[in-house]
């Protein structure tokens, strides 16, 4: 296997689920290097309508509960076999902003967050081993956590459930691999697999259903 070739995941939810920051739109896809995120993507839950949550006067004006998103408490599973080797937890799942006002409000407090380091990045995240690096699956909902450091987990086994804690404006799922954790790790393409069709990486926008 050669360096160029991507670890194959299998998608770690069911549902629907619309696609922000692919790597498939651009590279580095979450404008940044920095804690091995140059292929992240991340996964918003939605509903019918390609909405997260519904639009109220509070969504257009100030920040909102986490409850209130579809996505919030969702299971979320794992996407390869592997050991887990890092389980974080204990921070808060803090409220949504949709608002620019709240957007911009947060913004301001992104460098902060990244010289906490990565719990304060990924929020509650579980790293799980695979044979090409680490894969990572942060944002998770306080306490909800299924799995500890040693476990042995299969593609399909939950780990935990979607939620809004750290460098997160919503509920949703943020996936990567990486070669370490820390702040200089290196960032490894990743595909996804689905029974009988090729692997892919999906784009901005695009909603995917399992």
């Amino acid at each position: 296997m050669t360096p160029s070739e991507p670890v194959m995941l299998s998608l770690p939810f069911t549902g629907r689920w619309l696609v922000q920051n692919s790597p498939a739109s651009r590279v580095p896809s979450h404008g940044t290097t920095l804690f091995g995120s140059s292929y992240a993507i991340d996964f918003v839950p939605v509903g019918a309508d390609g909405r997260s949550a519904p639009r109220t006067v509070r969504s257009l004006l100030r920040t909102e509960s986490p409850e209130v998103f579809i996505g919030f408490g969702l299971s979320i599973l794992s996407p390869v076999s592997g050991e887990v080797v890092g389980v974080h937890d204990g921070e808060v799942d803090h409220v949504a902003r949709r608002s620019m006002g709240a957007l911009l409000g947060y913004a301001l407090t992104q460098p902060s967050r990244v010289r906490r380091g990565a719990g304060a990045v990924a929020g509650n995240h579980v790293a799980i081993r695979c044979d090409r690096g680490l894969v990572l699956l942060a944002h998770l909902r306080a306490g909800s956590m299924t799995v500890r450091v040693g476990d042995l987990v299969v593609r399909g086994d939950r780990i935990g459930d979607c939620g809004n804690s750290g460098n997160s404006t919503e509920p949703h799922l943020h996936l990567q691999v990486s070669d370490t954790l820390e702040r200089d790790a290196r960032g490894i393409p990743m595909a996804f697999q689905r029974s009988g069709q090729q692997p892919w990486m999906p784009h901005n926008g695009d909603i995917v259903t399992v």
